[in-house]
């Protein structure tokens, strides 16, 4: 992209310009005025814009136009140039955001040089969100059970609208990456994804951080809102908003324009807004640490993000995944995961999640035995369901107090409950692992007082006469 945009009100000169630039390779647009500048900047804005202070006859002069220009474009570099320059004009051009500011008559040779660098700020700024877009679209969703087939069916809802999402769903579960994926199946996908980590920013610096700042010393400095303009801003736990930002961010969300910190001129943006949770706002709302307005606001399309213990399918899947990644990325041992360690792993608790799979995975392939499969006595027994010593079970304090007949059917039935939990419902697989047909392990399932049934797309195993139900997803 070489096109550059050349406003000056005296036509000699413009023509000047625009014929020294095409003869150096680049393409260029000419305006004498400030209507045919916004017109053509409108319709497609250049790589650069080459601006004179003064337009006669015109309702914007040059300050107007590159407030405008930095405002709704902030990416295109400005380059000023006047037959009346002074220090203090040169000083109000800069602290607006021009590149630089050059004085006629202006040599040539000099007007290149500041031109080349000028685009050359602009080819690394274009290669930067280049790269920023490839981060998201590498965000990948993975997963075959009927919890994640739910939770892609409902990002594919949503990714062609405009709507505000609200994700929920515990830590580590994927939320940014569920964010990601909407974006990166929008329309806005060649536009900026910018985060805001909600929890990780101290309260006096957020505002900073969202809005920009603005001062006679440092000029403009862009916030988080101002760089994601045209795309997406993703509130990562938007809980933890301070609530003196939430106000302002409200009435962002009702104007689309805000001011930057220390400015008086209102900067527009088109965004879109993507928030997520891991705990309930409703009872944030309630202590009166969340703002109820905004949270209608932000709530438009809520959708849950299940924990990985409800899409256990998923979990070699994800692991291998994991294993490439770490393969790719450190040069780690590309293994394989040995049925026993598959079985662990599926019975495993997860209050990490998905995250807390991939740390696991990655201290497995750094501390592990070689290079062959992944075996279950290599993974970390903190997670689970039992402990063994050298080859015997360690019973739990009540296993251990009951009759034989009680204790067995105890353990039968969190066995048989675990196992279900594992293939995600699903009675066949279960009865294939377990070795049993699979009328026996349902009639073994009602001897044990264990009822499954069908509720609004998930298997529900439930233990009959304690009233304990465990949702896990249908296959």
């Amino acid at each position: 992209m070489s096109d550059i945009l050349i406003v000056d009100d005296e036509r000699d000169i413009r023509e000047l310009i625009g014929d020294i630039l095409e003869d150096e390779g680049f393409t260029t647009r000419l305006a004498g005025n400030s209507n045919d500048a916004m017109a053509e900047i409108n319709k497609e804005p250049p790589a650069l814009l080459i601006l004179d202070i003064w337009l006669k006859d015109s309702k914007m002069d040059g300050i107007d136009i590159l407030k405008a220009v930095k405002r709704d474009n902030p990416d295109v570099p400005v380059v000023i140039i006047s037959g009346h320059g002074n220090i203090e004009i040169a000083v109000a051009a800069i602290r607006q955001g021009a590149y630089d500011f050059i004085e006629k008559p202006f040599n040539i040779d000099q007007l290149l040089v500041v031109i080349r660098r000028a685009m050359e700020t602009s080819r690394l700024r274009r290669e930067n969100a280049t790269l920023k877009r490839g981060e998201t679209r590498s965000a990948e969703m993975l997963g075959d059970s009927a919890g994640y087939r739910a939770l892609i069916a409902q990002l594919d809802k949503v990714t062609k609208s405009n709507g505000r999402v609200m994700l929920t769903g515990p830590a580590g579960s994927g939320k940014e990456v569920a964010a990601r994926y909407i974006h990166a199946k929008s329309n806005r996908s060649s536009a900026p994804f910018v985060t805001v980590n909600c929890a990780g920013v101290e309260p006096e610096m957020m505002e900073a951080m969202l809005f920009g700042r603005e001062s006679a010393k440092r000029g403009i400095e862009p916030g988080l809102l101002e760089q994601a303009h045209g795309g997406v801003i993703y509130f990562d736990e938007v809980a933890d908003m301070p609530l003196g930002t939430q106000s302002k961010i409200l009435r962002v969300l009702v104007d689309q324009q805000f001011n930057r910190v220390g400015g008086s001129d209102k900067v527009r943006v088109d965004l879109r807004v993507i928030s997520s949770t891991g705990r309930e706002l409703q009872e944030e709302i309630a202590e009166g640490r969340f703002r109820e307005e905004l949270f209608h606001r932000l709530n438009v399309v809520p959708i849950a993000v299940p924990s990985l213990s409800e899409r256990r399918e998923d979990i070699p899947m994800l692991a291998d995944y994991f294993i490439e990644q770490c393969h790719q990325s450190q040069g780690l041992p590309k293994r394989t995961l040995s049925d026993e360690a598959v079985a662990l792993m599926q019975t495993m608790t997860w209050p990490g999640n998905v995250r807390q799979l991939k740390n696991l995975v990655e201290r497995v392939l750094i501390l592990g035995e070689g290079t062959g499969p992944i075996e279950a006595r290599e993974l970390p027994q903190e997670s689970a369901p039992s402990e063994e010593e050298d080859g015997k079970v360690i019973l739990s304090g009540t296993l251990a107090t009951m009759p034989l007949r009680e204790a067995r059917e105890a353990f039968e039935r969190e066995y048989l409950l675990t196992q279900i939990n594992r293939f995600g419902g699903n009675i066949s697989r279960t009865a294939n692992f377990v070795g049993m047909e699979r009328s026996a392990l349902h009639r073994k399932l009602k001897s044990l007082g264990v009822v499954t049934s069908q509720k609004a797309g998930a298997r529900v195993a439930r233990v009959e006469d304690e009233g304990e139900e465990q949702i896990e997803q249908a296959s």
